[in-house]
């Protein structure tokens, strides 16, 4: 299947769909709940979107940190086409700061924002046209947005989902749920389904990873995407000493029964050790069957354990390069934004504060 193209064929700046212009060339960026006010020559708290004399930006579209093929239940999601395989792509940039991160190089991408906004990057650039030709290429069933908070990409998860769609392609969309609900309705006709964690039910924990969160926030954008009409999914990483409290774990179950419904999924996952939480151990058995009894006995009528799962991480480590019939060199040549917003001073490297 041949897609026309109307993304740009080379890497540039593309303006940021939810933002706000606000006096003196600052601007408000509305994609996830930080809100971040953004001055010229500075980057939002993600790394990804910059404002230009008065103008935000996505930093990343088009740029891809992995893609891996596999099971729609490794997502992990059981109640939406089961049994088809779906291609997970990442991209560079999160809203949160998770201790137990596993996919740092991939999700925060610091170091690679960096370079892109220096003009010396050499990560990937795949168009949305290309990309939904590679899936069809290798014949999956569907493309997820994934290793990074989607809503810090959204233009281009926004363009790719309209394709992936006539192309007949489904559309996951894994999150953090620390979105807009500008975000959600912008989305909302183009991604099939939501798999969101739901890390605790205390303010602290949140505010641990991302201090201007709350888990009323992170709640409500979960029972607003099942309002939307998007079918939802959660999943809760059981962290020893962290969120692993059984009373606690008993009102998740509860909250899902109450909003989202007796039908809900919910996947109790255990936790690995990583970054700075590597001296903690993994999750005991015990506490994650003691939470899945407890959702049962609340009436959640599907609850999934997984005792060899963590987060939904990249496995492969085959090279983005590898899934297109593009030359490799060519692909990983230095990105440097073929628009002319920015000048001959580049991209400022002040950020967000």
């Amino acid at each position: 299947m041949s897609l026309p193209q109307t993304s740009p064929k080379q890497y540039q700046l593309i303006e940021t769909r939810l933002q706000e212009k606000l006096d003196n060339g600052t601007t408000r960026c509305h994609l996830c709940l930080w809100r971040c006010k953004i001055g010229h020559g500075q980057r939002g708290f993600c790394q990804a979107h910059v404002n230009r004399n008065g103008t935000l930006y996505n930093l990343s579209y088009g740029i891809l940190s992995a893609i891996d093929i596999g099971a729609i239940e490794d997502k992990p999601v059981k109640h939406f086409r089961p049994g088809t395989q779906v291609m997970s792509v990442g991209s560079f940039g999160c809203n949160f700061r998770c201790g137990g991160c596993h996919n740092l190089d991939i999700s925060w991408g610091v170091e690679a924002l960096d370079e892109l906004a220096q003009g010396e990057s050499t990560a990937a650039y795949v168009t949305p046209e290309d990309l939904i030709a590679a899936a069809l290429r290798y014949k999956v069933d569907g493309i997820a947005f994934t290793y990074s908070e989607p809503a810090v990409w959204l233009e281009y998860v926004q363009d790719v989902a309209e394709l992936a769609h006539k192309a007949g392609l489904y559309t996951l969309y894994v999150s953090n749920s620390f979105v807009t609900d500008e975000a959600l309705e912008l989305m909302a006709a183009q991604v099939d389904v939501l798999c969101s964690d739901i890390k605790s039910l205390s303010d602290d924990f949140y505010q641990d990873i991302c201090k201007l969160s709350s888990v009323e926030q992170v709640l409500g954008s979960i029972e607003k995407a099942h309002k939307l009409g998007i079918h939802v999914e959660t999943r809760t990483n059981i962290i020893p000493t962290k969120n692993d409290n059984l009373d606690e774990l008993t009102r998740i179950a509860q909250w899902i029964y109450d909003h989202l419904g007796a039908d809900s999924p919910w996947h109790i996952t255990r936790f690995f050790p990583a970054y700075k939480l590597s001296h903690l151990p993994m999750t005991p058995s015990d506490i994650m069957h003691k939470a899945y009894n407890a959702a049962k006995k609340i009436g959640l009528n599907n609850v999934y354990v997984y005792d060899d799962k963590g987060c939904d991480c990249a496995e492969s480590n085959t090279p983005v390069s590898a899934y297109f019939d593009t030359d490799t060199d060519k692909m990983h040549e230095i990105k440097k934004c073929a628009a002319s917003c920015c000048g001959d001073e580049g991209i400022l490297l002040k950020k967000y504060e």
